[in-house]
């Protein structure tokens, strides 16, 4: 389907699609016209294979997705790649660096699977086996943010191992130079084969910046309480859409309004 299909969605998940809560409800109907129109909704996200596995099934989703922000695509329609499309490092590689450079910058940076159910909890209001889902992680590594006057130092160190940080709201990210969001969307395009392909990315927090980059039309989704401010001021001089409403509600607003220009209009 992604082969011959001209335009994508592509999304993040977490305060993008669904709020905090992880309330899918606002975005089911919109989902539900896009399949209708055989539009691909590709979910790019921080969360794990396992994640969103559960996500996909509760949306009744078969397109390919964007796992560990890029780290891999995966999707049964992946047909000439066995189902998977790996580019990220593994997480033994990256929890090494991070170990090093929490040396060199006398900070312990914490990796988020390495916190208590307690805390994990408090920080992703996940429970019980939920939290399992999110610790199978194989392509990225999350950790606590770190104070904002250790970011310098960290970033300079990353250079020499070659991977990258992306600070999202909750937590920081720690990827392989090879991937990101923005790199998984084009290896998508590359296997599709499909020069034409638009696509409408949508995502809340600065670790969306690859995906929007990469996105012919970008739409920033704002939290409650307004835009991630370090995703705005990095997209100034882009042209982007800030949606009007938060969460699934914002996401569902704008798409409509896209779907209604590109495809109905022209209908």
């Amino acid at each position: 389907m992604i082969e011959n299909s001209s335009l994508w969605v592509v999304s993040d998940v977490d305060g993008t699609l669904m709020d905090h809560s992880y309330d899918l409800t606002p975005a089911k109907e919109t989902i539900k016209l896009l399949q209708e129109l055989s539009i691909p909704v590709i979910l790019c996200t921080s969360k794990t294979a396992a994640e969103v596995k559960v996500i996909r099934k509760q949306l009744n989703l078969t397109d390919p997705y964007i796992v560990e922000n890029g780290g891999a695509i995966y999707g049964e329609s992946l047909i000439k790649v066995c189902g998977e499309i790996i580019l990220g490092e593994k997480y033994e590689k990256l929890e090494n660096i991070l170990n090093i450079i929490s040396n060199e910058i006398n900070y312990d940076l914490i990796p988020l699977n390495n916190i208590s159910d307690l805390e994990a909890t408090k920080l992703t209001g996940l429970k019980g086996d939920s939290l399992d889902l999110m610790r199978d992680r194989h392509w990225s590594m999350p950790f606590l943010n770190p104070p904002e006057n250790k970011e310098e130092e960290i970033h300079f160190l990353c250079k020499r191992f070659n991977v990258e940080i992306f600070r999202g709201n909750r937590m920081s990210h720690m990827l392989s130079i090879n991937s990101n969001k923005g790199k998984a969307i084009n290896a998508l395009k590359e296997y599709a084969n499909n020069p034409n392909i638009k696509i409408i990315g949508l995502g809340d927090s600065q670790n969306d910046l690859p995906l929007l980059l990469n996105s012919d039309y970008k739409i920033v989704i704002p939290s409650p309480s307004g835009p991630n401010l370090r995703l705005l001021n990095s997209l100034n001089g882009y042209e982007f859409t800030l949606a009007d409403y938060p969460n699934g509600y914002g996401w569902k607003s704008e798409i409509n309004k896209l779907i209604n220009k590109l495809v109905m209009s022209k209908q």
